[in-house]
């Protein structure tokens, strides 16, 4: 008998843990993933660019050291006119599929986390003027911090990534030295 009460009481345990949250939570819930609709929206586009930003390195690089110079600003334009078609093409899919995961997802990651109050206080933080001009003001001065830093440490920076790329050079050519009559890419 004691063992069909903690299995009863467990799973009303269970059951509260996965219960749907009250009609008032539920939209106050929706009312968050609405304010936060404009960061849904940079993941959406974040995943859409990362893959090409991790793709443009290596291609960079090939276009400097193995295409003729006369040739690499075209080259650059159809590479770039490429991966414009596909951020279009994998853009909107992204954005429809992050849309509709993300109430299940965030929500569900809220629901657990705050209370009716919380998220009633949440909202009130989200919809303030002072944060909503604050958040606004971020990439102005993010823009103006890496302005003035990379200003004032350009020089040491350079120098630094010269004496790098004269390394790799080195560690490069030890390892596989160029064929006859090839020379080794020159890094800046």
């Amino acid at each position: 008998m004691k063992h069909k009460l903690l299995a009863v009481a467990l799973l009303s345990v269970a059951a509260l843990v996965h219960a749907e949250p009250t009609p008032a939570k539920k939209e106050l819930l929706n009312k968050v993933m609405q304010l936060q609709q404009p960061l849904i929206d940079v993941t959406a586009r974040q995943l859409a660019e990362q893959p090409i930003a991790q793709l443009m390195q290596p291609v960079g690089n090939a276009i400097q050291f193995r295409v003729p110079p006369e040739k690499r600003e075209a080259l650059g334009k159809e590479i770039q006119a490429d991966m414009k078609k596909y951020i279009d093409d994998v853009g909107p899919m992204l954005h429809d599929r992050t849309a509709k995961l993300a109430p299940a997802v965030l929500g569900a990651q809220l629901d657990a986390k705050f209370s009716e109050e919380e998220l009633r206080q949440l909202i009130g933080l989200l919809e303030s003027p002072v944060l909503r001009k604050f958040s606004q003001m971020g990439p102005d001065m993010q823009k103006a911090l890496a302005e003035k830093v990379v200003a004032e440490t350009k020089g040491q920076i350079e120098t630094k990534l010269k004496a790098l790329g004269q390394t790799v050079d080195k560690r490069l050519n030890a390892a596989a030295p160029p064929a006859a009559g090839a020379s080794a890419p020159a890094t800046k």
